[in-house]
């Protein structure tokens, strides 16, 4: 058999519950739906991180961050601050202020995209890349089109092509990652070797101001009522409630922003609609693996916060931070319409790809996922204890199918949920007298689960995160205070 071409289409801050076919009926996505009717989506899949850089360079290792050591936004080392200056100047986007130098943060791992190459397929990016040197490819990537760093205003993106910067004023990002990536559709399905596809959307990350989106998809949600969303007070460890408040008026901005992530997630669903179409019009539907996911999720008001893990501090690991949205289509594979229960986690995907491709590699008979092919192929889990794990620095999270459990290192505040009872996650029960065998037990499980695949060296325990970004290499050796900005800066 043939091996397939891959698309893999991943989100940018999606919760999982932020698509019509997940139970949000407010929301337009047909594409997305379209995409859940003909394949199979996954209502329990985990990020490895809730924040971006770690959760897409456990996407791409299978290691978890403790592993490979991105422990945070990559808040520099994206571009040379100095070569590119003048397109800093015109960045309206925080511009290169936190930039020095270029870094490969994933320079000494192996990716699954390197075994791709290796197993000749070609193997293209169009869309968010954020794993440090945005301008030079790595990791097996022969087309390359990305932005500067990690976010962008949506009509001002910092277009990186053939090792240039070009920001690229009133073009829409969303269109333009699409536009690339029909193209490199195009051009690869002429070549005679399987291909891989990344198309990585900074949609639905914020900015979401009524200048960032479409009129016409703002229109769309303007007499949306949003009571799908729970309106709850600012949580009190909140780090960013101020940011959706109005300082002139104090009027609460949920509407203007629900209505921009609404607006950005329908803008995205459009482009998909686009690759699929592509698809179908080159007879490639057949033999091409489809898969749209996200990076990390999203409370929009959930729990009363707004953003992700870093929307408080300490951090969080609600399942809205969590849990992201996950489908695969794969005719004659992958069974139609199934909506699958088992629980997976961002870590499973590198020998995942690998069985998908028929190549089993040293590296991935080390990594602590193991390939869900049969879960994909609609056959159920005979593993009745299965469990995922999550980090954020200092910040650990256990879940199975019943109960959640959260650490925070050194001093706590900790947390155990009662999912089956209490699926909203709103009493901890940490102090409960009843669940303090469970909790000596699932603690016990965290500890050594973490420490068999965490690396000493880069391990997130002795890290200083902060939730505010990573400004170079983590390691025993470096700085910390010169790793890991303060809190809200």
């Amino acid at each position: 058999m043939n091996k397939p071409n891959i698309i893999f289409i991943l989100a940018d801050d999606m919760g999982a519950w932020a698509m019509h076919c997940a139970g949000t009926k407010e929301i337009y996505t047909p594409n997305l739906d379209r995409l859940a009717r003909e394949g199979v989506r996954f209502e329990n899949f985990f990020c490895a991180s809730p924040v971006c850089s770690p959760a897409r360079a456990s996407i791409l290792t299978g290691t978890i961050p403790s592993a490979h050591g991105v422990h945070d936004w990559l808040r520099s080392g994206n571009v040379d601050a100095v070569k590119y200056a003048e397109a800093g100047k015109e960045n309206p986007y925080g511009g290169y202020a936190d930039e020095k130098e270029p870094i490969q943060y994933l320079k000494n791992n192996v990716t699954y995209t390197d075994v791709m190459r290796e197993s000749g397929y070609n193997v293209a990016l169009s869309g968010k890349w954020h794993l440090g040197d945005s301008v030079h490819p790595q990791h097996g990537f022969s087309k390359w089109y990305t932005i500067g760093k990690g976010g962008c205003c949506y009509y001002h993106p910092d277009i990186v092509e053939d090792e240039k910067i070009t920001v690229r004023h009133g073009e829409y990002v969303t269109d333009l990652i699409t536009d690339r990536a029909v193209s490199f559709i195009d051009e690869l399905s002429g070549e005679d070797a399987p291909f891989y596809l990344s198309v990585h959307y900074t949609a639905p990350h914020a900015p979401w101001g009524r200048d960032q989106h479409p009129e016409r998809l703002i229109e769309k949600y303007e007499k949306c009522t949003f009571d799908e969303i729970p309106e709850l007070p600012d949580h009190l460890d909140s780090t960013v409630s101020n940011r959706y408040t109005n300082p002139i008026s104090l009027t609460p901005r949920r509407r203007e922003f629900l209505t921009g992530y609404y607006a950005a997630i329908t803008a995205m669903d459009e482009g998909v609609g686009r690759i699929l179409e592509k698809l179908d019009d080159l007879k490639l539907t057949e033999n091409t693996v489809v898969i749209f996911t996200a990076d990390n999720g999203m409370s929009m008001g959930h729990h009363g916060i707004w953003g992700k893990g870093n929307a408080t501090f300490p951090m969080n690991m609600y399942d809205t931070a969590v849990k992201v949205p996950f489908i695969i289509r794969w005719p004659n594979h992958a069974p139609e319409g199934l909506v699958s229960k088992e629980m997976v986690s961002a870590y499973d995907l590198f020998p995942t790809f690998e069985e998908i491709i028929g190549s089993r590699t040293k590296t991935s008979a080390k990594l602590p996922g193991k390939s869900f092919l049969k879960a994909i192929c609609g056959e159920e889990s005979q593993d009745k204890e299965v469990v995922v794990f999550d980090e954020y620095g200092p910040v650990r999270m256990i879940r199975n199918k019943t109960v959640k459990y959260i650490h925070r290192y050194p001093y706590g505040p900790n947390e155990l949920y009662d999912l089956i009872n209490d699926p909203g996650e709103e009493v901890n029960l940490i102090d409960d007298n009843n669940w303090a065998e469970t909790v000596i037990k699932i603690r016990a499980k965290l500890q050594s689960w973490f420490s068999a695949y965490a690396r000493p060296e880069i391990d997130g325990l002795y890290e200083d995160v902060t939730g505010s970004g990573q400004m170079c290499m983590a390691g025993i050796y470096a700085d910390r205070k010169e790793v890991y900005p303060p809190v809200g800066t």
